[in-house]
């Protein structure tokens, strides 16, 4: 009973981090800062922040990371970065693009608030935040979702759930980690699209992974075209590719297609379609995956 207090105490966000609920990243964060004191906050020092070793995303874009370092010269930070004790120093939880954005702007120290959470509870939260604020490339997050599902001895269902994704999309993402590696690293870089990075993975013969891998570099062949090659041609296949309507419903198919796009549940049906997201950030991705563009003033 003292336990499920204390969780209730940490407010909605933290609680989130100790159940199998989607983890919502803005909401832990201002739960946290929210409920800091002004002790809870301290000033520490910029080189003995270190990055959360489950940081899924391996690089940042420089130049948003300028254009933040010059709005933090002229307003100051406007909330502070979360860390978790170390051995040596801190490691982020919350707040790298504010750290990194610090250093370029010259400060020396930034305010942090210091909380103690486990491996899972690091890797989750490095993994929701990337998530819902900034598009990992496919092969970093297939990577993420790998590690927390052996961590934490998740199931694939488990996972889905936790974090707001169709089972379908869990699957397919997993299934990229046993590409080939030039292959991983065309998907990395963006020059070959997650669909076509999902019909090479159900493949078990690297000579043709790598041959079907060209002819998309060379021949710009939609993924259409390679679901074509596959199922028309004698291929050795983990899995068979098809598109077959499941039964129930007349959009099922569609639904998956979209999931697996979007990379979340998406439902088609008394002439709508719905589509949920869980922040702003979330619903710039969706956006930009499906080519929408919204001008501004």
């Amino acid at each position: 009973m003292e336990t499920n207090n204390k969780r209730k105490a940490l407010g909605r966000g933290l609680e989130q981090l100790f159940s199998n609920e989607v983890i919502n990243f803005e909401q832990f964060e201002n739960d946290v800062v929210s409920n800091a004191t002004s002790s809870d906050i301290k000033e520490i020092n910029l080189s003995d922040i270190r990055s959360n070793p489950y940081q899924p995303r391996k690089t940042f874009n420089e130049e948003s990371l300028n254009e933040l370092a010059e709005s933090l010269k002229e307003h100051g930070l406007l909330q502070p970065i979360i860390v978790k004790k170390s051995i040596k120093g801190y490691e982020l939880i919350a707040g790298e693009r504010r750290s990194k954005a610090a250093k370029i702007a010259g400060f020396k120290t930034i305010p942090a608030i210091i909380k103690d959470f486990d491996d899972t509870q690091m890797m989750e939260l490095a993994l929701v935040e990337n998530i819902q604020r900034e598009d990992l490339n496919p092969i970093d997050e297939a990577m993420a979702y790998d590690n927390i599902i052996k961590l934490s001895k998740m199931t694939q269902d488990e996972f889905a759930k936790k974090f707001g994704k169709s089972r379908s999309h869990v699957t397919n993402m997993l299934g990229l980690l046993k590409l080939p590696e030039r292959t991983k690293k065309y998907v990395e870089n963006g020059k070959i699209s997650m669909g076509h990075a999902r019909c090479l993975s159900k493949l078990s013969d690297v000579d043709k992974i790598y041959d079907l891998t060209d002819k998309i570099i060379n021949d710009n062949i939609s993924v259409r075209e390679l679901e074509n090659i596959i199922n028309s041609t004698d291929i050795s296949k983990i899995n068979k590719i098809n598109r077959k309507t499941e039964s129930g419903s007349p959009y099922k198919m569609f639904e998956s297609i979209m999931r697996e796009k979007i990379g979340t549940k998406v439902k088609i049906g008394s002439k709508k379609i719905e589509i949920p997201f869980d922040s702003e950030k979330d619903l710039e991705r969706i956006l930009e995956i499906l080519n929408i563009e919204i001008e501004g003033e």
